[in-house]
């Protein structure tokens, strides 16, 4: 079994301690242990604000962005040992791999081509200067500088590829230095691209740092002026807000947390058609791509009260074509879980919510290609069904973080919304409707509360990017239980590791920034 190394202050360390053990999924064998017991990470992250950060700031933006694209050809040219650690260690089928895998490294690309378009060198002008006095002698110029900080980055179990880069790339381009700690029980993915990428030497000393294993003392390692960026649950999240470096000290922290995602039905396709043939195929998918581990996955279908019985027929239908099991089998189309932890914590949470519904696909009856369902992390999936969703509390407050979704019928439009915004915050909603007005006013309806609208007529259905896709060009994040927060969208990924400052002096003065 491997024992895989810290990357601290320039060098490989090991944990003094026994550390935790990565697992398959499928047959639960021990695949590597992580262990950073006995780090001095306080000396780790400063050497990492002095040694990376002022190698970082020392580069243009276009420079840096360079260094991104790098960093992509080194992910590129090691692709197929990612795919064989997502199978072993994730127990993904090659597509719900491709969607970490590939997805990182498209999503560095693109910070790699949008960030060589930046002519700025030290800072970026935020718009242009405002007088403060009558004549004009007196102005007000904003600029964005990068923080003189570290980016702590912690990631999420689910996406240990994907997670990563989408954070790194912006940190990166802006001039900031990382710490990255995966989620412990996929920490394997994570550790064999930090480790191709350092090897390369495509990245200035410092720049990257990697601790696998317990995230005790991390956070007491910040300092004033870094950066936290977390994407996990919202538990976890108010324990990290908690502590005295983000509550006290003022290190920002933007979360990505829970979220009760709805794909929504149009009234004028309640009868069939595109729109409901394009919801039908959109929430198969998103119940079974990476086995519903996705914080973007659809949790609630959303139907006219006259739609109910036939999309409920659609989605059982097509969900009773998926095999599930060991996606060494090829005729495999859903793999496992990441761990037997939460095939627990998934099947729980499945009982807790079938006392309040009814069962429209029964997860349950489904036999397993090549697993054992006594020691697999298999759950094949469910459909539930709400015929009264006012009355089940519990379906719009608890995120089964698996394969399942809970179909709800809605009375009208007014309904709908009231019923999407019970989730109290979400990432994104996507709507299926061949109206245009509906279209439009459910997107001005949910936006307060979703962070992401997705509208698909006919005429998109068949190239549109897909609900739960997150794509660097539109923003990631939500209100609410969702986490409050935002990342990519294009340069606007770039604000989170930034400082704003507001410089005043005469105009001829003013200039001489540029």
């Amino acid at each position: 079994m491997e024992r895989l190394h810290n990357y601290v202050a320039g060098q490989w360390q090991a944990g003094q301690g026994d550390g935790a053990v990565l697992r398959d999924p499928l047959s639960g064998a021990a695949l590597a242990a992580v262990d950073n017991t006995g780090l001095d990470l306080p000396a780790a992250c400063d050497w990492a604000r002095r040694t990376g950060g002022a190698a970082l700031r020392a580069l243009s933006y276009a420079e840096r962005a360079a260094l991104l694209g790098r960093v992509a050809e080194v992910l590129q040219a090691n692709r197929d040992k990612y795919y064989d650690i997502a199978l072993r260690n994730s127990g993904t089928v090659k597509q719900d791999s491709a969607v970490d895998i590939e997805g990182g490294i498209y999503t560095l690309s693109y910070y790699a081509k949008l960030g060589a378009g930046l002519a700025e060198r030290g800072f970026r002008a935020d718009g242009p200067a405002d007088t403060l006095a009558r004549d004009g002698a007196y102005q007000v110029q904003h600029i964005a500088v990068p923080v003189r900080g570290l980016a702590l980055l912690i990631n999420a179990f689910n996406f240990p590829s994907w997670g990563l880069w989408e954070k790194a790339g912006p940190a990166l381009l802006s001039g900031v230095p990382i710490v990255v700690k995966p989620a412990t029980a996929t920490a394997w993915l994570a550790h064999a691209m930090v480790a191709d990428v350092l090897a390369a030497g495509v990245l200035p000393a410092g720049a990257l740092t990697l601790v696998c294993g317990s995230s005790a003392g991390l956070l007491d390692a910040l300092a004033p002026g870094d950066v936290l960026s977390f994407t996990g649950s919202s538990d976890t999240a108010a324990l990290l807000r908690a502590h005295p470096r983000v509550a006290r000290d003022g290190v920002r922290m933007n979360a990505e947390t829970d979220s009760l995602n709805c794909a929504l039905l149009g009234p004028d396709a309640a009868e069939g058609g595109a729109a409901f043939d394009a919801l039908v195929r959109e929430a198969v998918r998103e119940i079974t791509v990476k086995s519903g581990q996705k914080c973007t996955a659809i949790r609630r279908i959303l139907v006219p009260r006259a739609a109910y019985a036939r999309a409920a027929e659609a989605i059982a239908a097509a969900l009773a074509d998926i095999a599930v099991g060991d996606p060494r089998n090829p005729a495999v189309r859903m793999g496992s879980l990441v761990s037997r932890a939460q095939h627990d914590d998934v099947q729980a949470g499945i009982q807790a919510l079938r006392a309040g519904s009814e069962v429209l696909f029964d997860g349950g009856r489904v036999q397993l290609l090549d697993a054992d369902p006594a020691i697999s992390a298999c759950v094949a999936p469910w459909l539930l069904g709400a015929p009264d969703p006012d009355a089940h509390p519990l379906a719009h407050d608890r995120e089964v973080f698996g394969p399942l979704a809970t179909l709800m019928p809605y009375r009208d439009a007014g309904h709908a919304y009231e019923l999407a915004r019970r989730g109290q915050g979400s990432l994104v909603a996507s709507v299926y409707s061949d109206d245009t007005a509906f279209l439009a006013r459910s997107a001005l309806e949910l936006a307060d509360s979703h962070g992401r609208v997705h509208l698909v007529s006919p005429e998109a259905a068949r190239t549109h990017t897909g609900h739960g896709n997150v794509m660097p060009q539109a923003l990631h994040g939500g209100p609410g239980r969702a986490g409050g927060g935002e990342e990519l969208g294009g340069l606007r990924a770039l604000a989170l590791y930034h400082r704003r400052a507001a410089i005043q002096g005469a105009p001829q003065r003013l200039q001489a920034l540029a």
